[in-house]
């Protein structure tokens, strides 16, 4: 019985140990899940709550932070680098040079004048024939406001049309930057399967932040209603009720609160345009033999516009060795 005792006794001193002293594996595997579980009920939880926070957060995407809006006058934007490239020289032409779009032009510079100078403005659709000057005036309108507003600080922003879905993300960049800023997209329009256009009209009316008093939006578009003929048909001829099928989609141009219509040139507009960049740009050439080639280029291309006067005077110079460049 005393033997018996001392087995006892021996076997609880040595809490896990062989009779020879080593650890005993299966105990000490006990022990250890007993602690844990022990650790667990006290602050675990916390703990592994805390590994959890900070996975998520090295997976979060980072946040967006706005470039230095100071080193350019223009930027483009690109969502799937989530940033704003700078543009050193923006391809423009100068106000002078626009020749046939008067009304239309002083619309443009008054609504971005009142704009830059913190008064409300309104989002421009400069809509119509191709090649008049589009988007030259929207660029021209920034680089004249621009100068005669510095302390604005201006800034044109471009993007473009299959990037509108990204514009509620350039929109917090831009919401609490000092400048004021053009966005531009160039040529916009909607196939008959693209919902991104939702989002434009989300940002330019009806959401609940709303455009940001700091930004203005400007696009051009050949169609007025930014959709084409045929797919408004097929929304009239599908649809259940025709009329709010259409007007679903008819209504993103209503959300623009200018619209500036181009249309084609006359012959004199078209010569004045030749003219003009001829007389701006130095190159010799006798007038009564510039209109007739002026004519005859434009009667090859099927078309008198702006576009066509300047292909015409940049192969003209061209052929005289005159360098284009406003620098000289």
């Amino acid at each position: 019985m005393a033997k018996s005792r001392a087995r006892s006794s021996l076997g609880r001193s040595s809490l896990g140990r062989s009779s020879l002293g080593r650890p005993n594996k299966k105990a000490t595997k006990n022990l250890a899940r007993a602690g844990g579980e022990e650790a667990h009920g006290s602050g675990g939880d916390a703990a592994l709550l805390a590994r959890i926070a900070g996975a998520l957060e090295r997976l979060a995407p980072a946040a967006l932070a706005a470039p230095d809006f100071t080193t350019a006058e223009a930027f483009v934007w690109h969502p799937e680098g989530r940033r704003l490239t700078a543009v050193r020289r923006v391809n423009r032409v100068d106000m002078s040079l626009l020749k046939g779009i008067d009304r239309v032009r002083d619309l443009l510079v008054e609504n971005t004048e009142r704009f830059a100078r913190g008064l409300p403005a309104n989002n421009a659709l400069l809509w119509g024939a191709r090649g008049m000057g589009k988007s030259s005036l929207v660029k021209a309108a920034h680089a004249a406001i621009g100068k005669a507003h510095p302390a604005a600080g201006l800034k044109l922003i471009e993007i473009h049309r299959e990037d509108i879905e990204s514009l509620p993300e350039l929109m917090s960049i831009l919401r609490n930057a000092p400048q004021h800023f053009i966005v531009f997209c160039d040529d916009l329009s909607f196939d008959a399967e693209d919902t991104s256009y939702k989002s434009l009209k989300t940002m330019l009316e009806g959401g609940i932040e709303g455009r940001p008093e700091n930004v203005i939006f400007y696009a051009t578009s050949n169609r007025r209603h930014l959709l084409a003929r045929d797919m408004m048909e097929n929304e009239r001829s599908t649809a259940i009720n025709p009329g709010e099928a259409v007007e679903e989609k008819v209504s993103l141009s209503d959300r623009f609160g200018l619209w500036l219509g181009f249309h084609r040139c006359s012959q004199d507009e078209y010569l004045a345009m030749v003219e003009g960049y001829v007389a701006h740009y130095r190159v010799p050439f006798d007038g009564a033999e510039l209109r007739r080639e002026a004519l005859e280029w434009a009667t090859t291309r099927g078309a008198r516009s702006g576009r066509v006067a300047w292909q015409y005077v940049q192969d003209l110079a061209g052929r005289l060795g005159v360098r284009m460049s406003d620098d000289r």
